[in-house]
């Protein structure tokens, strides 16, 4: 019914609106008022879209529509709904569209598309391509780097670390906007919209290429594609950064297609890599491979995974899940500490919610057009009961232990409370038990029933025992506030705080007292009548026996009283208020009391307690009015300061209560617990959920009798108030301070409590408005050092301002706890909104609190504009606290008042003009203040407006030269610095073209036409839209005009001789902020910026290398591109499946020497493909690649061919003196050793080398050949700089210039190499790294024919060789897959190498040897790479390592001499060459993608016979190395096959006849388990053969292998990879009969396999084992030890364990535990 009654107001059937709107008492109104702003929003919208206004129209009325949202939810019809979005949609892709503003519609376009369920795709639908394009063009910038370009917070050059960890919280901001926008958009995308991804991101899957990891979050963002993802997964193994986004890419799909993917087959996988990511420490030797760190999965994709693969036909998935908590289970034992328990903590957290929310979506959810979950997937009560037994072990675990007691481990004791509810988050701070006690309070009426037990029959046996445990809730509250009483006893103030002026009240008392007055008035709303009246009397009696002083103990007694008359308002003002006027009376009739500084406390307290009692509603104050008023009359003007501030308290509460609207009862059941037992039974309402449709609120809304009542008290009271400070102001009456001090607290009290007696009578505020700025302008004339009443007038003009019934940063907290405790306190299981009423009853209260603050809205009057410039000159007065005051209320009111901040700009910039002789030091610092803004707000010299901009910047360069700016007072530079700062910070690129396409009219047209409600403006006719077009362009003029300007001012400002250097530096770097890709810089700043690559400071040198960076990608000319096709190259046909890696159509691709270009006309028939990734998964659609040289840009240019910003640099350039200075400038050293490589310096020179093509070589070449033969680190430096430059611009030269370039390049870099040192070998390797990257190795063929001339030729020594093979090597990665050629010839050269007796080279080769092989991968439909393979190179290295394998005696690190000539055995030869083969297999097992399990399967017989087994570190290295690589390989992921292999070969070693290596295999075994926990337990036969050889260990000859077999034993048994079993048992003990101490070591793995508890067959294998206590060594060690530590880990819980055992086991337990008697 009302539905439809509201369908015709609206005239529509609205999208979904808040509901909470519906319970306001005026809820009538609001269809109508919504409605009427609906209709100016459409209307102006798309008017303003339409004439091309997109500052300020678009963007105001985007902000209105978010507001209205705000307010009424999605109150608009489908029709509209879809339009809006397109609307925004449009403008958000606009391609030059501002970044601030891009942003603020992507959240507005969010908010619209945020509820998925009420649009479908067939209302629709949004293209994909723009979003990629934005998501493209912003977080891939090309031109960011060069400072084209700036983003909220990009890197700036001036930031410390501070600013850094600002930095990324804000560029977050921009990406993950961006994130969120396409998430949102993504289910609305076109069925093709996926075909045409794939061929878009295909290309892209390198996986040696940084272009992966964007591939996979492209994938990820925006869609999903099974088969090809899953299998390349499955397939790495060593986490790549990439991985984290393929999880999260299943999470989404199993969570959006529950049960309609058979995910079965990969289930053991997901759930082994997800106990991997957890990180957990397992086994003996801690080692961790750091890249596993770093790379872990996010918890939370996890957890959505793991919930949405639950239930379905085949419970594999909880099967797994019950085992993953089981094998994690002792480590959430509180004995257990360390970093990952944090993840522990959130797994167990996060699983349950995840699981909730799913139940939530498939039983309450309305059903909508998303996915459904078929009914065979659903999750049956069969499903949750098994869920939730396995997560009971963890949680109780984590719990059970008297966590509760241990406040010493406050960790501990929060992870047990935020199980048990939600509401842990303030219980670590204190207050805990009234937290605890107010949350249950709040679920359940405080009502005694025990005498229903003898009216009603039908109750069943439960609720008969609670009615009659709720006979005991009377004493509960009573003893209850006994102990408030005491507490409030304790706390009183001590004299010595009464005397001095502490305001204040410790952190810990005023928790204390929150949590004590909302307990104690949850427990009263909660209770019935009879036992409020008992609580009532005790608080009473409580309150009036006793004097407190006002500031501690007395603020609690007076809360307590509050709640008292708040829930019983007739009840308690009966008892109160007379007891207080009349004790207030009896002192205050003596005059002389008026005017004593000090107070009777019994008045004040009396005083404190009226004020708070009466803060109850309205008409139950009214019989009471006469009496107040009267007291009000009489302690209203008390001397004493506390007095009459209590007083005023006494007026605002009573205004309040009369003027406002507000819920009267908060109860858990409407209309409170008041009727008869035998009608109503209130336990069935323990924990019950309010009714959002019958909330039945009641409220109180001002009766005529109350306003008028209010009306009165302020003609009374403000009127002679005002009157008597107007008269001070105009110099007619005299007071004295204190007086005005005190008439203004009134003023204040009234402002603040008569909020909404607004509209009548005389408007009181624009009174009080009048009166206090002829105040404030009178005190600031002629008694500036009254700060006192200073701060009360900021504090009613801030109020004036922003006062609106309740401050917004009230309000903001508010509603955030609202949010936090919501959360806490919902229960999803039982369907929708099912939230306690309180929590109810306060959401709607907050949605009337935010129509107060929105809707009585930010109109800008000239009131506000008066009050804005008093705010201004308060904030360069001369006392720092009144500056520091005004200046907060001044930039709150910046924010909130639109167009306000231009006003006050040119106001705030008379202060710092330097013509201006009068202004003081006060004054311009309040004015640089004023500037600067708080940390969050508007920031005025920043506002992103040209107009703004071209004042403030100039006049803060200019005011270097005011006088009252001096550079001896540090706060002033730090001002400055702080500015300078600020900007680099927040600034963004501010656009010039302010086009909208006409794709955005045509959207707003069909805005404008549509119905219900009609848009309020007329469609625009061609005249205005052809008007709005012509003012388009003018401003986009004006635009250029004013940058153009701005630039000119700067400029004129550096020029001028008398700047102080620090504003140099700061003009500068506002320059640098003023480059932008589509516009070039005038002649005239160029000419500044390269001016300044040799200027005196380090500083402007640095800038000025960056900018001159950007002016080259500026003004470079563009080349033009043609698109091929691959396959035509190659003639070989398109195959249609795929096939990735070195196939027929992707060869001509790759280097070969045989083909090389070598002349001029085989160079320019080569097709060269810079980037990496092209052609290696599969080819793009359309390649596209530069046009033939002929129709490229002109080479040879003489200086009349230039422009004129092309003529500047090479005038420069050319100029050998300039050239001499700059070179000398770039080889100076900056910070010693700290200098490294700088990618912007080469940016400079790659740019020159682009634009001018070899023009200036001539003149730099002298210098490269000077400072290469220099070894000094910064000469080296300087000339990589330049030589990376050189060969990245040299891309488009022509032939006979390259081969120029070549035949001296060469020489140079030979020279370099040879004359490298440990300080410059990582820049050389930069070096080459940087020129190799991105580019096709056919062009490159010179350098890297002389990188392999013979890089280890012992020439200079061990040293430069292994430099030499690193700048190789970082040559050769760059190239990846295309250069199989040289990888084959570089592997040939090395293998005869690999026996080096350096070790330095020896780590080198290891790494080369990596990086030769990394292209050897085992990825799906991959085929075998051409490449070098692993496989051939193991086997030849084996054949070389064989005298060491078939050898038995102990391996020796042989120490050769290095001048031993003769030929060394063999034996000598092949331990070399294994130092060098371990260095691979520890360099590949961190860097490679998948490890070749059955290549290095062979070495592990070796390395188990070499490896140590004690943790030493005296080893030699051979050993150590050995050591590394096992417990790296024992933690490699392993495939399903590969087990099996693995285990062969372990069993074949624990049958070697070394014990060592015995003991090896079962710390390998351990690890492996653990590390592939899921995949090894799907495979029986597999579990079996570990089994057999554990226990086949545990009967070794060796007692160290026996003891290391038990313990191993032990953990598999812990972690539910084995179970004990009787036949398990039963083997033990016939063991023992044939193998003592194997069958006692079997037993007592058992029984330390379950450290925490006692499985039923424990006591009788304690007994079994106590019989051998006696027997010899080292059986009787090994008993004792197991029974110590039994003793240890079940001493804490020992009363429930012992419930397991009869009464004799227990009996010989005792003897055996408990310690023999000395004296016996």
């Amino acid at each position: 019914m009302k539905e439809e009654a509201q369908c015709d107001i609206l005239g529509f059937q609205p999208q979904k609106d808040i509901v909470y709107n519906k319970l306001l008492p005026y809820a009538d109104r609001l269809d109508e008022e919504s409605n009427d702003v609906l209709s100016k929003i459409k209307g102006n919208l798309a008017r303003a879209v339409q004439l091309r206004e997109i500052w300020p129209g678009v963007l105001f009325w985007t902000r209105k529509l978010s507001t209205y949202m705000r307010l009424y939810g999605r109150k608009f019809s489908k029709e509209d709904h879809v339009l809006f979005i397109k609307l925004l949609y449009e403008l958000v892709t606009i391609p030059k569209l501002e970044i601030s503003m891009m942003q603020g519609f992507s959240r507005l376009l969010i908010n619209l598309l945020k509820k998925k369920e009420l649009l479908s795709r067939e209302d629709l639908e949004l293209p994909w391509r723009p979003l990629y394009e934005l998501h493209d063009r912003i977080l891939y910038s090309k031109t960011e780097h060069l400072g084209l370009n700036w983003f909220p917070n990009s890197p700036r050059p001036r930031t410390s670390s501070k600013n850094i960890m600002l930095k990324l919280v804000r560029r977050c901001s921009v990406e993950n906007v961006i994130r969120a926008l396409i998430k949102n958009c993504r289910p609305y995308f076109s069925d093709s919209a996926t075909q045409e991804m794939l061929d878009e991101w295909r290309p892209l899957l390198c996986p040696f290429d940084v272009t992966m990891q964007r591939a996979i979050s492209y994938f990820e963002l925006f869609l999903l594609w099974f088969e090809e993802m899953m299998s390349l997964w499955v397939s790495v193994q060593n986490l790549p950064s990439w991985e984290v986004h393929l999880v999260s890419l299943f999470a989404r799909l199993a969570n959006d297609n529950i049960g309609y993917i058979d995910w079965t087959p990969y289930i053991p996988k997901i759930f082994t890599r997800i106990l991997r990511s957890l990180n957990l420490p397992v086994g003996t030797s801690q080692m961790m491979v750091p890249r596993y760190i770093t790379n872990a999965y996010d918890i939370n994709h996890a957890v959505l995974w793991v919930s949405a693969l639950l239930g379905g036909p085949n419970k594999e998935a909880q099967a797994q899940l019950s085992g993953l908590f089981k094998s994690i289970t002792s480590f959430f034992h509180p004995s257990n500490h360390g970093r990952w328990l944090m993840k522990l903590m959130k797994l167990l957290h996060r699983l349950p919610a995840s699981v909730v929310r799913r139940l939530h979506r498939e039983r309450y959810r309305k059903s909508t057009w998303l996915t459904p979950i078929p009914d065979s997937h659903k999750l049956t009560e069969q499903d949750i009961t098994e869920f939730v037994n396995s997560m009971m072990e963890p949680v109780l675990l984590a719990m059970t232990y008297p966590a509760l007691e241990t406040l010493t481990e406050p960790h501990q004791l929060t992870a047990t409370l935020s199980c048990m509810i939600g509401v842990a988050r303030s219980l670590v701070s204190g207050g805990i038990t009234f937290q605890f006690i107010a949350t249950f309070v709040t679920l359940v009426p405080l009502v005694d029933c025990s005498f229903a037990l003898h009216e009603k029959t039908d109750l069943t046996e439960i609720e008969r025992e609670m009615c009659s445990a709720s006979a005991e809730f009377e004493d509960f509250v009573l003893q209850f506030m006994d102990r408030c009483f005491a507490l409030i006893d304790s706390s009183t103030l001590e004299q010595t705080r009464e005397e001095t002026e502490t305001e204040k009240m410790t952190h810990l008392e005023s928790l204390v007292e929150l949590g004590l007055s909302s307990t104690f008035s949850t427990i009263l709303t909660q209770c019935s009548l009879d036992i409020f009246k008992v609580a009532l009397e005790k608080v009473f009696n409580f309150a009036t026996t006793n004097i407190f002083e006002t500031r501690v103990a007395g603020r609690m007694v007076a809360d307590m009283c509050r709640a008292a008359a708040k829930c019983h308002p007739a009840e308690a003002l009966k008892v109160f208020v007379p007891h207080c006027c009349h004790a207030i009376n009896q002192i205050a009739v003596h005059e002389e009391v008026l005017h004593e500084e000090e107070l009777d406390k019994e008045l004040l307290w009396n005083l404190q307690l009226l004020s708070e009692v009466t803060r109850v509603d309205g008409d139950k104050v009214l019989p009471y009015r006469s009496e107040l008023v009267q007291i009000l009359q009489l302690t209203l003007h008390l001397k004493c300061k506390q007095g009459y501030t209590l007083a005023c308290n006494l007026l605002h509460h009573i205004l309040r209560s009369t003027a406002l609207i507000y819920p009267t009862e908060y109860c858990s059941v409407p209309g409170g617990f008041h009727q008869p037992i035998s009608d109503y039974l209130p336990i069935k309402d323990w924990g019950r959920p309010g009714d959002l449709w019958n909330l039945d609120i009641r409220w109180h809304v001002p009766s005529v009798e109350e306003t008028s009542f209010a009306f009165y008290l302020l003609d009374l009271i403000l009127q002679p108030e005002l009157q008597r400070l107007q008269r001070f102001a105009q110099g007619e009456q005299d007071l004295s301070r204190d007086d005005v001090l005190q008439s203004l607290s009134i003023v204040q009290h009234c402002l603040l409590g008569a909020e909404v007696s607004y509209h009548s009578r005389e408007n009181y505020r624009d009174a009080i408005c009048r009166v206090m700025r002829q105040l404030l302008h009178y005190i600031l004339e002629h008694t500036e050092d009254d700060t006192k009443s200073l701060f009360s007038i900021i504090k009613i003009i801030s109020d004036l301002l922003h006062f609106k019934g309740s401050h917004k940063h009230e309000f903001d907290s508010r509603w955030k706890s609202f949010n936090l405790v919501k959360k806490s306190m919902e229960n999803r299981l039982h369907g929708r909104k099912q939230h306690i009423r309180a929590l109810l009853i306060d959401r709607v209260m907050l949605q009337h609190e935010l129509r107060k603050l929105t809707v009585e809205g930010c109109q800008y009057r000239t009131i506000h504009q008066d009050l804005m410039k008093d705010l201004l000159r308060l904030s360069t007065s001369t006392y720092s606290q009144v500056r520091n005051r005004a200046q907060t209320v001044l930039f709150t009111a910046l924010g909130t008042y639109n167009f306000c901040c231009r006003d006050l700009i040119p106001h705030v910039l008379q202060f710092l003009n330097p013509d201006n002789g009068s202004i003081t030091q006060q004054q311009f610092k309040g004015a640089l203040y004023c500037l600067l803004g708080n940390h969050n707000g508007v920031c005025l010299a920043n506002l992103h407006d040209w107009d703004c901009i071209s004042l403030t910047w100039p006049a803060i360069v200019r005011s270097g030269l005011s006088s009252a700016m001096s550079l001896e007072k540090p706060s002033i530079v730090r001002l400055f610095d702080d500015l300078a700062d600020k900007i680099h910070r927040q600034y963004e690129t501010i656009g010039i073209d302010f086009a909208i396409p006409s794709e955005c009219c045509s959207v707003a047209a069909q805005l404008m036409v549509t119905a219900a409600p009609v848009p309020s403006e007329p469609v625009p006719t061609d005249e205005n839209i052809s008007e709005g077009l012509q003012k388009q362009e003018q401003k986009n003029t004006e635009s250029v005009q004013k940058y153009n300007q701005l630039i000119v001012d700067l400029l004129d400002n550096l020029s001028n001789r008398n700047l102080p250097w620090k504003f140099e530096h700061i003009a500068i770097g506002f320059l640098s902020l003023l480059l932008r890709d589509d516009h070039q810089l005038p002649p005239a700043a160029i000419t500044f910026f390269v001016k300044s690559l040799n200027h005196d400071s380090l500083y402007v040198r640095k800038v000025a290398i960056s900018a001159v960076a950007g002016i080259m990608k500026q003004i470079k000319r563009p080349h033009k591109k043609v698109s091929v096709s691959p396959f035509k190259l190659c003639e070989i046909k398109q195959s249609s499946n795929i096939v990735a890696g070195d196939r027929p159509d992707n060869k001509w691709l790759q280097y070969d020497s045989n083909s090389l270009p070598r002349t001029q006309e085989d160079w320019d028939k080569c097709v060269f493909v810079e980037k990496t990734h092209w052609g290696y998964y599969c080819w793009p659609k359309e390649l596209t690649m530069y046009a033939s040289s002929e129709e490229q840009p002109k080479q040879e240019l003489t200086r009349d061919e230039m422009t004129e910003r092309e003529q500047v640099i090479y005038d420069h350039f050319t100029d050998p003196a300039f050239i001499n200075q700059f070179i000398e400038f770039l080889s100076l050293e900056d910070r010693k050793g700290k200098d490294t490589f700088s990618p912007r310096r080469f940016c400079l020179f790659k740019g020159l080398f682009r634009n001018f093509h070899d023009a200036f070589l001539p003149l730099l070449q002298p210098h490269m050949e000077r400072l290469v033969a220099d070894s000094h680190e910064s000469k080296q430096r300087c000339v990589a700089e330049i030589i990376s430059g050189l060969i990245r611009g040299c891309k488009h030269w022509s032939y006979p210039k390259v081969e120029k370039l070549w035949t001296m390049l060469c020489p140079l870099l030979r020279t370099a190499l040879s004359n490298i040192t440990i300080e410059t070998y990582a820049d050389w390797g930069t070096c080459i790294a940087t020129a190799c990257e991105s580019r096709d190795p056919r062009k490159l063929h010179w350098l890297f024919e002389m990188l392999m001339e013979s890089p280890v030729n012992g020439e200079g020594g061990s040293f430069v060789d292994a430099c030499r093979l690193y700048v190789l090597q970082g040559g050769l990665a760059q190239q990846e897959w295309r250069v199989p050629e040289l990888l084959h010839r570089l592997l040939q050269y090395l293998e005869p190498k690999l026996t080096q007796v350096y070790k330095n080279v020896r780590e080198r080769i290891g790494s080369v040897l990596t990086y030769i092989f990394m292209i050897d991968v085992k990825l799906p439909y991959t085929k075998p790479t051409m490449s070098p393979r692993i496989c051939d190179f193991t086997e030849r290295v084996l054949l070389r390592l064989k005298p060491l394998i078939e050898d038995d005696e102990e391996i020796q690190n042989h120490v050769i001499e290095e001048n031993e000539v003769e030929e060394q055995d063999e034996r000598t030869q092949a331990i070399k060459l294994l130092k060098t083969v371990l260095k691979w297999l520890k360099a590949s097992a961190g860097r490679s993608f998948s490890t070749a399990v059955t290549e290095q399967l062979q070495f592990l017989p070796l390395l188990f016979k070499i490896a140590p087994v004690e943790n030493d570190d005296s080893y030699d290295e051979l050993k150590r190395d050995a050591k590394t690589c096992l417990s790296l390989m024992s933690q490699g992921l392993l495939y399903t096959e590969q087990i099996p292999m693995v285990l062969e070969v372990l069993q074949e070693i624990a049958g070697s006849n070394s014990w060592h290596a015995r003991y090896t295999v079962l710390t390998y075994l351990q690890i492996m388990v653990f590390y592939n926990l899921f995949t090894v337990m799907s495979d029986l036969e597999i579990v079996n053969n570990i089994r057999g050889l554990v226990i086949k260990l545990l009967e070794d000859e060796q007692l160290e292998v026996r003891e290391m077999a038990a313990t191993t034993l032990s953990g598999f048994l812990q972690c539910n990879f084995l179970s004990m079993d009787g036949p398990m048992q039963a083997h033990f003990e016939a063991l023992y009969l044939v193998r003592r101490h194997a069958g006692v070591l079997g037993l007592s793995a058992c029984i330390l396999s379950s450290p925490y508890d006692v499985p039923t067959w424990m006591p009788q294998l304690l007994m079994d084992l106590s019989a051998h206590l006696n027997d010899t060594q080292p059986i009787e060690m090994t008993v004792k030890k197991t029974l110590s530590n039994f003793r240890r880990t079940h001493h804490d819980n020992w009363q429930q364990h012992k419930q397991q055992f009869t009464d004799d086991q227990l009996l010989v337990l005792t003897d055996l535990l408990v310690s023999p008697c000395y004296y016996a």
